[in-house]
């Protein structure tokens, strides 16, 4: 079968299209995969996802290249020989541009100011991430974030090409991988020039803005998550949204949220230490209050201070000659206890009481502790029956 006629080398901007039906050949799951003589449907290839749209009146699923021939898995049949009409959704081939486009310029200049090369490259809805083969300062990453938005501001021009073998030889470019056959360039005007097969936006001022969001070590280099266009100004919305809403429930301004999260940590933090005060004087109080008893001790407490709770466990045990236990939590979420005792084998009738409680735990034959989904009559019940 002969190649497919990549409109999108042609026009990365061509949005609607009519070709002839090739081949359809039924997939199973209710799928076709339709060949055309040609398309302007980009493949799945090269870390980014394939194009979408309809042809012919049939969603198209999926879109794949073998040996130079593109198939488009579609959600009905076509007929062979029929001429069909095709149409990308250009929205999300246009924010698929602006970021690919985005990357090589900020790999272009990566590859220029310290030597590093592309090494991972991933497009997703909307996400990107680019990895390299060295490692990056945040002062670096800075510098190329700025750098690169100035090639965005200079509307330079994103030129695709297939040059011949002599000048192809001649041509120093970045590539990703070894590539047989012919080699497309894409070349930024004095930013990057890199062997790529994707569309491209037509001069670096569709990109919009670049920015890089974050950066990790990975794989003994940095991978960059990086958003432009379209996406970016999504992220930003989003990003700005957050801020409002934050801004206004700690009463700061948008600008001083920071300092404002800070203080509130600071005040946050000094509560828990008086609430951790008022919880052992609290317990404190309970043991004060406990008589010495012959019978077991069961408690219940809505804390969540289970260290409070275990000392005061160690302490209250010493009231009983057989069992104290402090549950703590309710019925809808369940209890977390612990259990401690100086005359019963705690160990040998933990079997018994995770039964009876629906619970699981453990610990020696003096403390136990767990968790269980008992109901507080359930948990009484026991302690009137084995733990008496």
């Amino acid at each position: 079968m002969e190649k497919t006629v990549r409109l999108f080398d042609i026009s990365s901007k061509t949005r609607e299209f009519e070709a002839l039906v090739l081949d359809c050949e039924e997939q199973g799951d209710g799928k076709f995969s339709v060949v055309l003589d040609r398309t302007a449907f980009f493949p799945n290839e090269g870390g980014q996802a394939c194009d979408t749209g309809s042809i012919g009146g049939c969603r198209v699923l999926s879109v794949d290249e073998r040996n130079g021939v593109i198939y488009h898995t579609l959600d009905r049949a076509l007929n062979e020989g029929g001429i069909v009409a095709g149409e990308i959704d250009f929205a999300v081939r246009m924010r698929k541009m602006q970021n690919h486009t985005a990357e090589h310029i900020v790999s272009g200049i990566i590859h220029r100011l310290y030597g590093y090369d592309n090494v991972g490259f991933h497009l997703g809805d909307g996400y990107m991430t680019a990895d390299f083969d060295g490692e990056l300062t945040e002062e670096d990453i800075r510098k190329v974030e700025l750098l690169a938005n100035e090639a965005v501001f200079d509307c330079r021009s994103v030129r695709t090409y297939y040059p011949d073998a002599d000048e192809l030889g001649a041509l120093e470019y970045r590539s990703k991988q070894g590539i047989e056959g012919e080699v497309r360039i894409v070349e930024i005007d004095g930013v990057d020039m890199c062997a790529c097969c994707a569309p491209h936006v037509e001069n670096t001022g569709e990109v919009g803005i670049i920015k890089i969001l974050d950066y990790i070590r990975y794989k003994g280099g940095m991978r960059l998550n990086i958003l432009a266009g379209y996406d970016a100004l999504e992220d930003y919305k989003s990003r700005y949204e957050q801020i409002r809403r934050v801004s206004m429930a700690i009463s700061a301004k948008q600008s001083e949220i920071a300092e404002g999260v800070e203080r509130l940590l600071e005040e946050s933090g000094k509560l828990k230490g008086r609430i951790s005060e008022l919880k052992r004087d609290i317990m404190q109080y309970k043991l004060d209050m406990l008589e010495p008893t012959e019978n077991s001790i069961c408690l219940f407490d809505d804390g969540d201070d289970m260290l409070s709770i275990r000392n005061f466990v160690n302490e209250a045990v010493k009231r009983t000659n057989r069992v104290c236990a402090v549950f703590v939590g309710d019925e809808v979420s369940g209890y977390k206890y612990i259990m401690a005792s100086e005359t019963v084998d705690l160990k040998a009738v933990l079997g018994e009481i995770n039964q009876r409680l629906s619970g699981k735990g453990g610990g020696s034959p003096k403390m136990i502790q767990g968790s269980c989904d008992a109901k507080k009559k359930d948990i009484e019940e026991l302690f009137s029956d084995i733990l008496k």
